[in-house]
């Protein structure tokens, strides 16, 4: 079993120009480890990162998505998985951080903790699917992963994590939006769109 956030910084050092999309624990460990105008926090949406990332992934083709999932999150939205498979964006990325449990809601156990989200995106038609339970691993692999053609999912089995705050206000604030909406515009009129390869 792996930490998230000692998951995340190794993920950070890998991070450049993509859009991360992050939610409730994911968000507030992100937000922690690597503050930047390229977060989107979908906070008040549990269960929608990865719609949301769909969603940018389409609309920005030449920009690496990236969505740091809940498995809580994502149990409350599994057709994602069907809509994502059969788009098929090559640009991007899927982590669901497995704790057994909707932490950001008392950390009360999800209904069935053996549930193999990587078999079920797999069978939903991403691209490619993985598992890591060892950070070493995770560690060594994260530049791969993140470099494939997508759309990419990755399960990370991590431990529950010590008490977050939740400062809901701080990571939904309209100017974060704003700063990111400004840079994808400004990087659009500089003429970054219309990428057709995996952005590596």
């Amino acid at each position: 079993m792996m930490k998230r956030d000692a998951c995340f910084a190794a993920l950070a050092r890998h991070v450049s120009d993509e859009v991360v999309v992050a939610t409730y624990s994911s968000a507030v460990e992100w937000n922690e480890l690597n503050p930047r105008v390229l977060n989107y926090f979908s906070m008040g949406a549990m269960g929608l990162a990865s719609s949301h990332g769909l969603g940018l992934a389409l609309a920005r083709p030449d920009k690496r998505i990236v969505v740091l999932d809940g498995d809580g999150s994502l149990l409350m939205n599994l057709g994602t998985l069907v809509t994502i498979g059969a788009v098929a964006p090559k640009n991007f990325v899927h982590f669901v951080c497995n704790n057994g449990c909707y932490e950001a809601n008392g950390s009360h156990p999800i209904p069935n903790q053996k549930v193999d989200f990587s078999g079920l995106a797999r069978s939903a038609g991403y691209a490619k699917c993985y598992d890591f339970s060892e950070l070493p691993s995770f560690q060594q692999q994260i530049a791969h992963v993140l470099g494939e053609e997508g759309p990419i999912f990755s399960t990370l089995h991590i431990e529950r994590t010590r008490p977050l705050t939740y400062d809901y206000p701080a990571l939904y604030a309209a100017d974060k939006r704003r700063a990111l909406k400004a840079e994808l515009k400004r990087t659009a009129a500089a003429g970054q769109c219309g990428f057709t390869e995996p952005v590596r």
